[in-house]
C-alpha cells in the first residue's frame, strides 16, 4: 500500500526562524521517492504562495500545491454551505484571498457569516461590529480555535482567543473547519488522492494534529520537538501510533521502507 503524509510545520519543520534538524532531509527524501505529502497549517494569515516561499527560503523545496491552510478549508466549507455568500472578516491576506477565490464577497454590513482568522491588526471596534452582526443573525465561524500560537518570543494570543471575545459577548459558539476538524483533515487528504489507510499525519500537538488524525483513522506520528512532551501523554485518552524526538528520526531508509511496505 502506498503512503502519503500530512505534515504540521511549526514545531515539526521549524521553530520560529530556525529549521529543526532533519526536516529538510526528510522532505527531500519524500520528493526523491515520489511520496505524496502536504503541509497543514492552522495559521490563516498567509496564502499558499506565502507559505511555500517561506519554506523555500528556509531550504525546503516545495510548491504551492504542497500547502493547505485553515483559510482554504474554511473558504471551501462556506462556499459549499452558502455559495456566493458574504462575510465580515477579522483576519488578513490569506483568509481574504481564500474567500475571494471561493466566490465570497467581503462586506461591512449584513453578512451571512462573521469569519475570524489570525491577525495582529484587529481593533475593539471590529470586535464590537462582529458582536452586533452575530446578534443580528450572522453565523460565527473561526478558521481555528487554537487559543495561542508559538513565536520566537514566546506565546501570543491565537484565533481562538479572539473568537472567545465574540462568543462570550454573544453567547454563540463558533464553528471551526480548521484542525482538528474532519473538514480540513479530509480535504487535505483528498487533495493528495489518498485513502485514510494510506495517510500518516506528523504533528507536535495532541489537541490538533494527533486528535484529528485519530478521529480520521490516519496513522499518527507525534514529534516531541514542539508543543508536547512525553510526560504530557498520560493526560490524554488517545495516543499516537509513533512517538519520536524529532522529524530527524523519520529520515531513515528503514522508516520510509516500512511505510512503503505497510
Amino acid at each position: 500500500m502506498r503512503q502519503g503524509y500530512l505534515i504540521d510545520m511549526d514545531g515539526v519543520i521549524y521553530r520560529g526562524s530556525e529549521m529543526i534538524p532533519g526536516a529538510i532531509e526528510f522532505v527531500h527524501a519524500l520528493r526523491d521517492e515520489g511520496v505524496p505529502f502536504m503541509f497543514l497549517t492552522n495559521n490563516s494569515q498567509r496564502t499558499r504562495r506565502d507559505v511555500a516561499t517561506k519554506l523555500c527560503r528556509m531550504g525546503v523545496n516545495v510548491e504551492e500545491r504542497h500547502i493547505f491552510t485553515c483559510a482554504i478549508a474554511t473558504a471551501r466549507f462556506l462556499a459549499q454551505q452558502k455559495p456566493h455568500g458574504a462575510a465580515y472578516v477579522i483576519g488578513e491576506g490569506g483568509l481574504l484571498q481564500a474567500l475571494h477565490e471561493n466566490g465570497y464577497a467581503i462586506v461591512d454590513q449584513d453578512p451571512d457569516y462573521v469569519v475570524v482568522g489570525e491577525g495582529r491588526t484587529f481593533t475593539c471596534e471590529m470586535i464590537d461590529a462582529a458582536v452586533r452582526m452575530v446578534m443580528n443573525g450572522a453565523k460565527l465561524v473561526a478558521t481555528n480555535l487554537d487559543p495561542s500560537c508559538p513565536t520566537a518570543n514566546g506565546l501570543r494570543s491565537g484565533c481562538g482567543a479572539t473568537t472567545a471575545m465574540i462568543e462570550t459577548a454573544t453567547g454563540v459558539k463558533a464553528f471551526s473547519p480548521g484542525k482538528p476538524s474532519p473538514i480540513m483533515m479530509r480535504a487535505a487528504r483528498k487533495e493528495l488522492g489518498l485513502s485514510a489507510g494510506e495517510t500518516t499525519i506528523i504533528g507536535d500537538t495532541m489537541e490538533t494534529d494527533i486528535l484529528g488524525g485519530v478521529q480520521m483513522g490516519y496513522r499518527t506520528v507525534l514529534v516531541l520537538s514542539g508543543g508536547t512532551s512525553e510526560g504530557d501523554l498520560q493526560h490524554y485518552g488517545y495516543q499516537p501510533d509513533v512517538i519520536v524526538n524529532s522529524i530527524a528520526a523519520l529520515c531513515t531508509p528503514e522508516f520510509l521502507s516500512r511505510d512503503a511496505a505497510a
